[in-house]
């Protein structure tokens, strides 16, 4: 099983840059590197239509929840610089590589 690799992790702050939701900012929830995808709070919305199930305490009815999106649709937002951009590494002089914005050359990782 060969694992895509993407730039972002969970708690990044992402831009979306195209599809439907474009312009919307958020945090990502959660990373699929095996297909390149993203949860990203607050964007792609879907409708779930759910069971009632008293065992797991949950209600029945129509639920909103996130739904996934590739990872070239979004964009990293710096923390430093707050402009969208791609993201560099860099290896720092105690020997850790971390991850760069491209605008800034700020240090995006804490």
């Amino acid at each position: 099983m060969s694992r895509l690799a993407t730039p972002l992790r969970k708690n990044d702050n992402v831009l979306v840059v195209t599809g439907k939701d474009r312009g919307k900012r958020g945090r990502v929830l959660k990373v699929l590197p095996d297909t390149n995808r993203l949860v990203v709070e607050g964007v792609n919305m879907i409708k779930r239509h759910t069971k009632p199930n008293p065992g797991k305490q949950i209600k029945g009815g129509i639920v909103e929840r996130e739904a996934s999106l590739h990872a070239s649709n979004v964009q990293l937002v710096c923390p430093e610089c707050g402009a969208q951009t791609r993201v560099g590494h860099k290896i720092l002089g105690d020997g850790r590589k971390v991850r760069i914005c491209r605008k800034c050359e700020g240090v995006v990782d804490k």
